[in-house]
């Protein structure tokens, strides 16, 4: 069984002076108007299961304005069908603070909570932003997939600044290119380590996200492959590649090939999503890529919990059906929107229903929603 969150509740988060809330085991559907505290309700939830913002690296910006501090706990069930507390406190200037049961911890740990997938607005540089944001998303599901893969990019990333750092040296005269040998060794070895997961991970999610970008809209075929920068595949291989470059790398100061140069790409009609797609299509081309993940996890018995904010402010009646499906497949879920009537319909289950005012929330009766169509 995946973990679940079951209970969240906020001090001095945002506009949230308290506020506590009870989750749902399938659907959470929260409304109110704009500007209520849907999304810093749903970012509420996000950092207090990961320990960190999903809107932003400022986290001063959470505090409540006036607020010395603010307080985040989310009880969950975890893998080993026991109740945990996970508890985040921040004040400006002051060292964040996570406890797990009351024990202070670097990171809260997977087998306690859900894993979360997150749908905002802000997210869409995943598919119009810099590559370095799809690596590190692709990385995130790799690792999810095979944890003992996890800690590869850690172990890269630093033998990449090791030999930058090597590059630096010799560039300044205080030491020889031979100091670059080890590090084209070590780097090479987790490069194609590294380059392993990432394509076993593109190959599993690509057929389940042109299903979906086709069930939730996009009207030309939907595709995700994974480019490597580089086109070896074994160590000696690429250990040849970064030899051959090392006279531009000495020029620039840095290495320029590498996994850490890679690409996922997103294309719908064979044309690029980032570079030639409207907004509405990027965002179910999100949609899609979240969906199948989330239906990669399923099959593993570790399903995501999906928080999606405004899902269906470009949908019509159709779409929000077909989201409706991909939502019934299973996990829990937390959605926002401004009415209960734009949520999508068609789902048997109950439905935990939230209102939000102001930062105040109020509880509704579990429903049913009717069909979107």
């Amino acid at each position: 069984m995946a973990p679940r969150a079951t209970r969240l509740r906020l001090r001095d988060f945002r506009n949230y002076e308290r506020a506590e809330v009870a989750l749902g085991e399938n659907l959470t559907v929260v409304t109110g108007p704009n500007g209520a505290g849907k999304t810093n309700l749903l970012e509420g939830l996000y950092f207090a299961l990961v320990g960190r913002s999903c809107r932003t690296s400022v986290e001063r910006e959470v505090v409540r304005v006036g607020a010395p501090a603010a307080r985040l706990e989310v009880d969950t069930e975890g893998e080993d069908h026991r109740s945990h507390r996970l508890e985040v406190g921040l004040a400006p200037g002051e060292p964040k603070r996570l406890t797990l049961d009351g024990s202070v911890l670097d990171r809260p740990p997977a087998c306690v909570r859900p894993l979360v997938s997150v749908f905002m607005p802000d997210r869409l540089t995943l598919i119009k932003g810099p590559p370095t944001t799809r690596r590190a998303h692709l990385d995130q599901l790799a690792a999810t997939l095979w944890p003992a893969r996890g800690p590869v990019r850690f172990a890269y990333a630093q033998a990449l600044a090791q030999r930058n750092a090597a590059l630096a040296r010799v560039r300044s005269g205080r030491s020889s290119t031979a100091a670059l040998d080890p590090w084209d060794v070590e780097l090479a070895r987790l490069g194609i380590e590294l380059m392993e997961a990432r394509a076993e991970a593109a190959a599993l999610v690509a057929p389940g996200f042109a299903v979906r970008a086709g069930e939730l809209g996009l009207p030309e075929r939907a595709e995700l492959a994974y480019a490597p920068r580089s086109l070896s595949g074994e160590p000696a291989g690429l250990r040849e590649e970064l030899f051959e470059r090392r006279p531009g790398d000495l020029e620039r100061g840095f290495t320029g090939h590498g996994p850490h140069r890679d690409e996922l790409v997103l294309r719908h009609g064979g044309r690029l999503l980032r570079s030639h797609a409207s907004q509405g299509q990027q965002r179910v081309g999100l949609l899609a890529l979240l969906f199948a993940e989330r239906d990669l996890l399923l099959e593993r018995e570790s399903a995501p919990l999906m928080l999606l904010d405004d899902v269906t402010s470009e949908l019509d009646s159709a779409r929000r059906a077909r989201l409706a499906e991909a939502v019934r497949a299973g996990g829990q879920v937390v959605v926002s929107a401004t009415e209960l009537e734009h949520v999508p319909g068609g789902i048997e289950r109950d439905v935990t229903h939230v209102e939000v005012q102001d930062g105040t929330l109020r509880d509704r009766a579990p429903t049913g929603l009717a069909s979107a169509a």
